[in-house]
């Protein structure tokens, strides 16, 4: 990917080498370890007031964005491999400004997407960290994989995470770990528009189609981050190879690939369902395409 260092903090909360965890409530992570009826009218409404109705047509998705507030051309992002070291070193430093680029990226799309809605959207921080931090959902460890907090609206992702993503799950490269990044933004995007309360309280409502609702809910955040990856490529940032990254990036966190032994344990989607949402995001570059309230398991 064809990314660029970004002047001054951006959305980043830097907290590596910090550790304070406390107790809180239920975060939305990326996994390493029928649909109803009510959450699918919940989500149609919400994507057409949001995206002008609609929501299974074409549009013209994120636009053309300009990168903007960028000084230093860095051809490849360090990620994969070279990102294990969190500790303050340069393969750290690096995964850090890649972590900021790609979110100020992800986001400076949303903020156009919402303003071009009439709609105003609300940056998320990404914090980093090293080993542990406190979170408004609890403690957080690199044990847990990066997630959003909707009690705090926070992305958290230790870097390291990068470096698991290509040994453990064997999806290396940049575009992975933008993907698992712009999936992470598109849980905030979720809780800015409702969708995520609403389909809490559908859990709580009805606890035995609980997991259907949590995978109908991580789908649309892969669909939002191939409607994200849609636009850099429409902005000439791809390398070859990168859309590959990330779809097989998607097919790595399935929970079929992941060790889950039935159906009903899953609460992300299948290897093929995440592949087939995250290239429905990138095909059409239309968030109002996102509607996953049909999605059974």
């Amino acid at each position: 990917m064809r990314w660029k260092r970004v002047s001054g903090q951006g959305d980043m909360e830097d907290r590596r080498g910090q550790s304070s965890p406390y107790g809180g409530g239920l975060p939305i992570p990326l996994p390493i370890g029928k649909a109803g009826g009510g959450l699918g009218l919940i989500v149609i409404v919400v994507l057409a007031l949001l995206f002008g109705g609609n929501v299974l047509g074409g549009g013209d998705g994120g636009g053309a964005l300009s990168p903007g507030g960028v000084d230093e051309t860095v051809p490849r992002a360090p990620a994969g491999a070279q990102t294990s070291d969190t500790s303050g070193g340069t393969s750290g430093d690096d995964a850090f400004e890649f972590t900021k680029f790609v979110s100020k990226d992800v986001q400076d799309m949303w903020t156009t997407v919402f303003q071009q809605s009439g709609k105003t959207y609300a940056r998320a921080p990404v914090v980093t960290f090293t080993s542990g931090t406190a979170t408004g959902c609890g403690p957080a460890s690199a044990q847990t994989g990066p997630f959003y907090c909707p009690v705090d609206h926070r992305v958290y992702i230790d870097l390291s995470f990068f470096q698991e993503l290509s040994r453990r799950f064997g999806a290396p490269g940049d575009f992975a770990a933008a993907y698992v990044i712009a999936h992470e933004i598109g849980h905030h995007v979720q809780s800015q528009l409702g969708i995520e309360e609403q389909v809490r309280e559908k859990q709580q409502d009805d606890p035995g189609r609980a997991n259907v609702y949590s995978v109908q809910l991580e789908l649309q955040a892969d669909c939002f981050a191939g409607v994200w990856a849609r636009s850099t490529y429409d902005r000439g940032l791809l390398d070859p190879g990168d859309i590959e990254e990330g779809l097989q990036a998607a097919a790595a966190v399935g929970d079929d690939r992941l060790g889950a032994r039935s159906r009903e344990q899953w609460t992300h989607g299948s290897s093929e369902l995440r592949v087939k949402w995250f290239r429905t995001g990138y095909d059409s570059g239309n968030p109002g395409d996102c509607d996953t309230s049909g999605v059974d398991i």
